[in-house]
């Protein structure tokens, strides 16, 4: 791949801050701007040398960049879009690394000029710790990364961005928007749901005596709110939808208790364990988990 001569990431939190220097490690010929609308992250990015040069003006950090990654809340998405499309020079490609992807193609084709490309990106990477100073090298690596396409997206464009991503040592994938969406309110935003319903439906002398099993199960409830809410709101519909599943097997096991049936509470509890292993198998074998 012909390295490009530079990025710009706007927003240097975790992900922000991981992206610039991955790039940095990985793209040695490419040159990295940074942007965030604090000027204390920005003061912190300098000192940690996160980029190659961090810019105070949002369109001034676009305008010579051929790619534009943005890693700040999606529901900032939008307004950003709109505030860098007549400063992105021809031929930029724009992606993210946010958790929903239909709105933000929607914005996207609502606002950025034709003369660039909008393709979204979902590096299934980071932690429940936010902020510039959690940020590392190596944070993608062997991440799966999500691509979400429309059928106007530029096939050359897709693999420019696949490569990139891959040379970041993720695991690339592509498919729609809507089917992005479906798949990780299922399997990301409804357990975060979930998880703050179990912390929030105890008290707090109670959660005292919560074990490592507790904690385990919650640790996701940690993430940031700010961030976290924007994810659940841009997926309105496909999160009520999988709350109603979840309130379907919790009346399962609910009934099955009120029944005092043990054969039927077994039955459910050895079907989650079946799937559970299941999926830590088919990890392992794609070496996403470590033996």
């Amino acid at each position: 791949m012909k390295e490009l001569n530079q990025i710009t990431v706007i927003g240097l939190g975790l992900l922000g801050g991981s992206i610039g220097l991955t790039i940095r490690r990985c793209f040695q010929n490419t040159k990295v701007i940074g942007h965030t609308h604090r000027a204390t992250t920005r003061k912190k990015a300098r000192k940690a040398e996160i980029v190659d040069e961090v810019c105070d003006r949002l369109k001034e950090s676009v305008s010579n960049s051929e790619l534009v990654i943005l890693a700040t809340p999606i529901c900032t998405f939008e307004n950003i879009f709109s505030k860098i499309a007549d400063a992105l020079p021809n031929g930029c490609i724009v992606t993210d690394v946010g958790s929903t992807k239909v709105l933000p193609h929607k914005w996207a084709e609502k606002t950025l000029l034709g003369n660039t490309q909008y393709i979204g990106s979902h590096p299934i990477a980071g932690s429940e710790q936010r902020g510039l100073e959690f940020a590392r090298d190596d944070l993608f690596e062997k991440a799966i990364c999500i691509l979400t396409t429309k059928p106007n997206t530029e096939r050359n464009d897709l693999h420019k961005l696949k490569n990139f991503w891959m040379k970041l040592g993720c695991l690339v994938k592509t498919m729609t928007p809507e089917k992005h969406d479906k798949v990780f309110a299922d399997i990301s935003h409804i357990p975060h749901i979930t998880a703050a319903s179990l912390i929030n439906a105890n008290d707090s002398k109670t959660l005292k005596f919560a074990g490592k099993g507790f904690i385990d199960t919650s640790r996701i409830a940690s993430g940031p709110p700010n961030i976290w809410s924007d994810i659940i709101i841009t997926n309105a519909q496909n999160n009520v939808k999988g709350i109603d599943k979840i309130i379907k097997e919790l009346k399962n096991i609910k009934n099955a208790i009120k029944n005092n049936d043990k054969k039927q509470i077994e039955k459910l509890l050895k079907n989650a364990r079946r799937k559970r292993a299941a999926l830590i198998n088919y990890k392992m074998k794609q070496r996403e988990l470590l033996p």
